[in-house]
């Protein structure tokens, strides 16, 4: 068997965020309309791994894919020391914009999934001229705290144990095992405590429910893209952003809480269209 060699290339910037210096990992391929992916609570940039080796996508987009401080191979500030990690609307909001300006993207397409997704409405609240589009993936303006997130970090437990066994219940019973023991492995992965940070944003301070009917669809383009089978974010939780925004939200059947990088062949059928309106809308 031929070695195989993907086009996806990953650098290191050393970006300044709220005025800490930080060394970001980012990889990207493909050329033209930048599309900036966030990653989900505790993971880092590998869910994007389909998208960046999807030759129909990376012929008309830049897709650039970081992994957020403290997360995958970006480290924290490197002043933080014994500093507990939790992650704030603010400080998501800085750091994105921050990575954005660093590395030129254009008023990119922001794409977000989980946390990523809710982020994505606090950017078309605050600042939606700084980006041409929004794509939420598992979008919802709250979720109810459903388990005891101090499971996650503690001495008495193994917390990537833990947090890959959440991840696992958030997928759907049809994803190919591949992919969801990959993703089950990232989640592993996590750095102590971080997606427990992580979920102080998804939990407590990323509530938006207040915020929602402020969007202005008609100034910005947004998509909200949920799979059916998500307890952490239902499709009745989306299609009520979607309902209050004014929007269609697009359900995907058989795929759960994280469709890019679960089951990224089912995931793309449903990107796709959305992906060509954007372009179409580009003239």
């Amino acid at each position: 068997m031929s070695t195989a060699i993907e086009p996806i290339v990953g650098r290191y910037a050393h970006i300044d965020i709220e005025g800490r210096r930080h060394r970001v990992y980012w990889e990207e391929a493909g050329e033209g309309i930048p599309l900036l992916c966030l990653h989900t609570a505790g993971a880092d940039g590998r869910q994007y791994r389909a998208l960046l080796n999807d030759p129909e996508i990376t012929e008309s987009f830049r897709v650039v894919v970081y992994d957020m401080p403290w997360h995958g191979k970006s480290s924290p500030p490197p002043d933080a020391g014994d500093e507990p990690y939790r992650l704030t609307s603010e400080a998501y909001i800085a750091q994105i914009l921050a990575v954005s300006d660093a590395l030129a993207l254009d008023r990119p397409v922001v794409m977000g999934c989980s946390i990523g997704g809710r982020i994505v409405l606090h950017l078309a609240h605050e600042h939606p001229e700084k980006f041409r589009a929004f794509i939420g993936l598992q979008s919802s303006a709250h979720v109810e705290p459903y388990y005891d997130t101090s499971w996650l970090h503690r001495a008495d437990v193994h917390g990537g144990e833990v947090c890959g066994a959440i991840a696992y219940g958030l997928m759907a019973p049809q994803s190919p095992a591949e992919h969801v023991a990959e993703t089950v492995w990232h989640y592993k992965q996590g750095g102590p405590g971080v997606f427990k940070g992580d979920l102080y944003f998804y939990k407590v301070d990323g509530d938006i429910r207040d915020r929602v009917d402020e969007i202005d669809a008609d100034g910005c383009r947004i998509y909200l893209l949920t799979g059916s089978y998500d307890y952490s974010c239902t499709p009745a939780d989306t299609s009520d952003v979607a309902t209050r925004i004014g929007v269609e939200m697009i359900e995907m059947p058989e795929l759960g809480h994280f469709p890019m990088s679960e089951n990224p062949e089912a995931f793309r059928k449903h990107l796709l269209p959305v992906l060509a309106e954007i372009r179409s809308s580009e003239g």
